[in-house]
């Protein structure tokens, strides 16, 4: 897995331990992705299907795009679309994608990097494998993460962030059994290079079979689990394996472990963890639009019909 790694786990600061007055996150729920195809044809599982959006809050939903290993001539992405009133966060685990958008934002992000894309007020944004990449085929696998906006932020001016991966928080546990990558937020008093209208923090950690990892968590923040690839446990015991999701209840930190032994193919457990402070405000949803009205959405398609929303550039 090409996603940012360190040869030695020890050189890394470690996190805490929990404290004597530390209370453990329970596992509220534990659902398992359906599988389908997203854009131009490429396979995903809707992470975090069957979860109560009053959960899910401040997140909208999840894709696990791949992991696929394509041949020559078919890697496939989306064509030109329209968003408004979120954001879209795309975590490149291997391959390579570009974006490209009618404000301005655009770049390619490979193994480990991020593309932070706010459409805020309106914008239209392709995101597609490189040409070279659809010749020769490749290995494919990442994550889309839709982030609700505030109903004051929901019209802010579109923005794009280009947040490599030499630029996360790397942390270790305190037995250096497990990497954990701070995208965004803070873990710990280590913060992440992606800047969140919505509080939040999101993290990938691969943990070494029979690790044990206790995060320490905002406690004001909700928390999910989702596992990209191998199993083991997550809270008090409950089993994960990929594909599954697990909705956390309050606490001050969240426990995941390995299983001992795990699948050759994928020889260590993989988690991305997301939580933010809950928005609690009316959520509108329809296709590319989150808003807080039906009249809010019918405004967006209205507008994105008169080409409000900008042009596909030349």
């Amino acid at each position: 897995m090409p996603a940012i790694t360190v040869p030695d786990l020890t050189v890394l600061d470690r996190l805490r331990t929990p404290g004597l007055g530390d209370q453990p996150r329970p596992v509220w729920q534990v659902t398992t992705a359906p599988q389908g195809y997203e854009g131009e044809g490429f396979p995903v599982r809707r992470a975090f299907a069957g979860i109560d959006l009053a959960h899910l809050d401040p997140f909208v939903m999840m894709d696990q795009m791949g992991e696929v290993e394509y041949a020559p001539g078919e890697p496939k992405g989306t064509p030109w679309h329209p968003h408004r009133g979120f954001e879209t966060v795309t975590y490149i685990i291997d391959g390579v994608f570009d974006h490209q958008d009618s404000h301005g934002g655009g770049g390619t992000i490979t193994n480990g990097d991020t593309q932070w894309m706010t459409a805020g007020s309106g914008l239209l944004h392709i995101e597609a494998p490189p040409e070279w990449l659809v010749q020769q085929g490749g290995l494919f696998h990442g994550i889309q993460l839709w982030v609700n906006l505030p109903r004051d932020a929901k019209m802010n001016d579109p923005r794009y962030q280009d947040l490599r991966s030499g630029e996360v928080a790397l942390l270790t546990s305190p037995d250096a059994g497990a990497l954990v990558r701070v995208i965004a937020g803070s873990v710990d008093g280590h913060d992440g290079p992606g800047s969140t209208y919505t509080p939040m923090t999101l993290v990938h950690a691969t943990l070494e079979p029979g690790a044990r990892l206790e995060l320490p968590w905002e406690v004001d923040f909700n928390a999910l689990v989702y596992v990209l690839n191998g199993h083991g446990t997550v809270g008090d015991g409950s089993p994960v394996h990929t594909g599954q999701a697990a909705v956390l209840g309050a606490g001050d930190y969240l426990t995941v472990t390995a299983d001992g032994s795990q699948e050759s193919r994928s020889p260590k457990l993989d988690v991305i963890v997301a939580g933010g402070r809950p928005i609690r405000e009316p959520l509108a949803w329809a296709g590319p639009f989150v808003m807080n009205t039906k009249a809010e959405v019918l405004q967006a398609y209205e507008d994105f019909q008169r080409g409000h929303f900008g042009h596909i550039p030349a």
